[in-house]
């Protein structure tokens, strides 16, 4: 039997990436690395030099046998994939997107949390609170490899996309996004258009609902995707679990995020929950090739993405702490970026984190 993790020193892959990847990921490790102190854990970090800069180098975002080599991690910690001269389909399908497919991390989990003192983007009464999370699946749905383009160049061009939803896919995410709504507050929604849809929206609630019988303590709710949006924007404490296929899931979660604040302070997990093969935890603002180099990056998404990452691999202590330390400088304007309102750069927060941490 392998020694728990909570025991042993992690091995975590770095891959900082693009943009303000490479600015915030450093940051992040050290918040790491001081939010473990007091458990006497040091992680062995491995830094990987990926990226679009590999890929105007060698022709691919990463090398032949780089998921051979991220196998034998306990986690992959990536900062952020793109820029404006690569091509968008080439970067995602180069290196994130085959990460998730061949490690089977058909959970992205994506936590949206109302922290005090950083003032919300829509107006909510003092009794109210937004804690949920949406519970994207992550390896089918819409984001197939099925497909193509005919005639090129011509007046008869077409492009042909073709979605996949497979019952194992949605089962297993439903199942995800129920366990976990079971230990919140018991109410999972699910996003769909089974009014538009007519093939694959219908069949994703039929399994849904299947799944919900399973468990009779927790309350399913049906939303049409486009009144769920407007519904995140109206009443967004509503919401507990949202468990949404791959393009709803991905668009709720930007919005729900810009709801509470900005994508500057937005997590989230790929997650294999199998545990056969590591799990990858990254921010959710992308390679933001407008404020990259400028020191100005908001660090709080990698930060929590790395609080998710160690409670995953069962540092739950050390993952308290830098929420905590998160929940303190989000507080104050001084120790917060300009995106949510703040005066501080990206050293200053990283600066603050560690300062909570280590007081």
């Amino acid at each position: 039997m392998s020694t728990p993790a909570s025991l042993r020193t992690p091995r975590i892959a770095a891959i900082p990436g693009d943009g303000i990847g490479t600015e915030v990921i450093p940051g992040a490790a050290c918040v790491l690395d001081a939010a473990l102190e007091p458990d006497g854990v040091t992680v062995d970090w491995t830094r990987l030099e990926w990226g679009c800069d590999y890929f105007l180098e060698r022709g691919r975002m990463m090398p032949a046998d780089g998921l051979d080599q991220l196998r034998g991690f306990d986690a992959i910690f990536l900062g952020a994939v793109g820029r404006p001269d690569v091509p968008d389909h080439e970067s995602l399908w180069g290196l994130l997107i085959p990460i998730r497919r061949a490690f089977d991390q058909y959970v992205n989990l994506r936590p949206v949390r109302q922290f005090d003192g950083l003032p919300t983007r829509v107006a909510l009464s003092q009794d109210q609170r937004v804690d949920m999370v949406i519970v994207r699946e992550n390896t089918e749905g819409e984001y197939s490899e099925i497909g193509g383009r005919f005639g090129r160049g011509t007046d008869r061009e077409f492009a042909l996309q073709e979605n996949v939803f497979t019952r194992t896919g949605i089962e297993r995410v439903s199942r995800y996004a129920f366990d976990l709504a079971a230990r919140r507050r018991q109410l999972v929604t699910s996003a769909t258009k089974s009014n538009g849809i007519i093939h694959t929206m219908p069949f994703w609630d039929e399994v849904v609902e299947d799944i919900a019988g399973s468990y009779p303590g927790v309350t399913l709710e049906k939303r049409l995707i486009d009144a769920l949006c407007a519904e995140i924007v109206q009443r967004p404490a509503d919401f507990d679990v949202i468990v949404a296929s791959n393009l709803f899931g991905d668009i709720l979660s930007d919005l729900a995020a810009a709801v509470v604040g900005s994508l500057g302070i937005a997590a989230s997990g790929n997650i294999s929950p199998a545990g056969s093969a590591p799990s990858m935890f990254e921010p959710v603002h992308g390679s933001a090739p407008d404020i990259a180099g400028r020191g100005i990056a908001n660090p709080v998404a990698a930060v929590w993405s790395g609080a998710m990452m160690l409670e995953h691999l069962g540092y739950r202590a050390a993952s308290d702490r830098i929420m905590a330390a998160v929940g303190a400088t989000l507080a104050q304007p001084s120790t917060r970026t300009a995106d949510v309102g703040g005066t501080a750069d990206t050293r200053g927060v990283v600066d603050a984190l560690l300062a909570e941490l280590r007081p």
